[in-house]
């Protein structure tokens, strides 16, 4: 019955492009298998009893705690208007620089994925802020829009990043049910923490790869990308440009780093991080006087929204599993893996291109929960680390949500893009990125100590 598995997997993509609700379609359509297979006499109902002990499982989940929790300190330092101070400052900074708009919109970028971690928010941010300045100052608009939706994509792989928090958990348990299948009996065990660690430096070789490019396109191509005027501003004097910096810069780094290095030390586990970094956020806020009453209930609604979005979600996608795995679809996955020629390589190939072409209609989240517990421990039973995979899955995605002309970051831009810019303009900046973004995957496949190291020696 394997094979009602994948008729399974193939009527929840159909229903999802007809623009329903995620968490009902991955519910409705388990549910509608379920009672055919039971009718049937080729599913067994049991297996339906053990939902409630995964609910349970899933509201006593510590770990998912980090979820509100980071998505609060990402929309408090979002409406506390850190970003804008940030672009301003960086853009006087590294004005006289050919291209230095575009690296400060990288480097602001970085800096709003390390403290949202949401792919969409970022974007719409980044676009609403830079992109008119950039095309003022007369950028081409591929290499304008082409930045924002790269730096954009950076709160995927940038801790702390909400698809971390999430793949960490559901790797977390496929590790355990990999070495279970083994008849290891006291499992090692992968922590949210460890991917943290683990992405911090293929997340900076990224950031690096793209302002390289920006330089290198600076350099044969400066009137896509043309230096500053002074004389279209004020000019200012070196000690104010230095104290700007840091009342711009200071404070959202301090809080950054508190939230990671706390993590990265073992002084806390990423929940609690995740509690100071919501704390902190909003004491900044109120300390730049951007905190007011009605201020605060949107972003009390913004945050409730978006968690309960993600919860919704996880529901579905176990009553999902947890049929797919009723009519053995796990086990046909596993053995249809094994048995590919190559072993682990190609096993990985596959199922890469598989993640890479479902990024076009299903968000971070629907992959994580769904695609993820199927494919993770016939995986990571085959010897494939846990933190180098939750690390190329994340670059994976974001390439992914970056590649037209489907990507979901192209699409954000192109809501708060100005009419002019043209969708083939977007499509056009994103193909660079996307080139730098494979690139990063081969090198981090190649030397998987980018990814493992920082956790191991920690």
């Amino acid at each position: 019955m394997a094979w009602i598995g994948f008729l399974m997997f193939c009527v929840v993509i159909a229903v999802l492009l007809t623009g329903y609700p995620v968490a009902l379609c991955l519910a409705g359509t388990a549910l509608i298998f379920a009672l055919i297979g039971t009718l049937a006499g080729v599913f067994d109902p049991v297996f339906l009893d053990t939902m409630p002990n995964r609910i349970f499982g899933i509201m006593s989940n510590v770990t998912l705690i980090a979820v509100p929790l980071f998505v609060f300190m990402g929309v408090t330092l979002e409406r506390a208007r850190i970003a804008e101070d940030l672009l301003e400052t960086l853009s006087m900074l590294m004005g006289r620089l050919r291209g230095g708009l575009g690296i400060a919109v990288i480097l602001v970028g970085m800096l709003m994925a390390a403290s949202t971690g949401i792919v969409g928010a970022t974007v719409i941010t980044m676009g609403l802020l830079s992109l008119p300045t950039m095309l003022k100052r007369g950028y081409d608009p591929a290499v304008a829009t082409g930045t924002i939706t790269a730096a954009g994509t950076l709160g995927q792989i940038i801790p702390p990043s909400i698809v971390l928090v999430l793949l960490g958990d559901v790797l977390s348990s496929a590790y355990q049910q990999a070495q279970l299948s083994q008849g290891v009996f006291k499992p090692e065990t992968v922590s949210v923490g460890d991917l943290f660690m683990g992405a911090l430096l293929p997340g900076l070789l990224l950031v690096a790869m793209y302002i390289i490019y920006l330089l290198v396109t600076a350099w044969l191509k400066p009137a896509s990308m043309p230096a500053w005027n002074t004389e279209d501003t004020k000019k200012v004097s070196a000690t104010e440009l230095t104290l700007r910096i840091l009342k711009a810069l200071l404070p959202a780094l301090v809080l950054i780093l508190t939230v990671l290095g706390s993590i990265i030390m073992g002084f806390a586990t990423p929940t609690e991080a995740a509690g100071v970094g919501a704390l902190g956020a909003l004491l900044l806020a109120s300390a730049r006087g951007e905190m007011t009453l009605s201020r605060l209930f949107d972003i009390a609604r913004s945050t409730t929204r978006f968690t309960s979005m993600v919860f919704l979600i996880l529901l579905g996608a176990s009553m999902f599993s947890l049929v797919f795995r009723g009519y053995g679809g796990d086990v046909a996955i596993q053995e249809f893996l094994t048995a590919l020629p190559g072993g682990k390589v190609t096993a990985l190939l596959v199922v890469m291109a598989v993640m890479f072409l479902m990024g076009f209609v299903l968000d971070f989240i629907e992959i994580t929960f769904v695609i993820v517990p199927i494919v993770g421990p016939a995986l990571l039973a085959m010897g494939v680390d846990p933190v180098w995979l939750g690390i190329m899955i994340a670059i994976n995605l974001q390439t992914s949500f970056l590649t037209p002309p489907f990507g979901f970051a192209l699409f954000y831009l192109r809501g708060v893009a100005p009419p002019e810019v043209q969708t083939l303009d977007i499509y056009r900046g994103a193909m660079p990125f996307v080139a730098i973004q494979i690139l990063a995957l081969i090198i981090i496949a190649l030397w998987p100590p980018l990814a493992t190291w920082l956790p191991g020696y920690f």
